[in-house]
């Protein structure tokens, strides 16, 4: 029919598949490589310990980033 590919059918598409989850990498947060970043990023052994998931009982919960206008 000359309306052919104006309809709304389905479309079968060449689409990216989903790609299997890998699993978690353990990773030493005590290496030296991960200390030396937690170094320039803290400001303190409080701070350290919160960037690195184990903030202390009844902190302030840390803001993400800076608002922009």
């Amino acid at each position: 029919s000359p309306l052919r590919g104006k309809g709304k059918g389905k479309r079968k598409g060449k689409g990216k598949g989903k790609k299997g989850k890998k699993g978690a990498v353990e990773v030493d947060i005590l290496s030296p490589a991960a200390m030396l970043n937690l170094y320039y990023i803290a400001h303190n052994a409080a701070a350290g310990l919160e960037f690195r998931g184990f903030p202390w009982p009844g902190s302030p919960k840390r803001k993400k980033g800076k608002k922009r206008k």
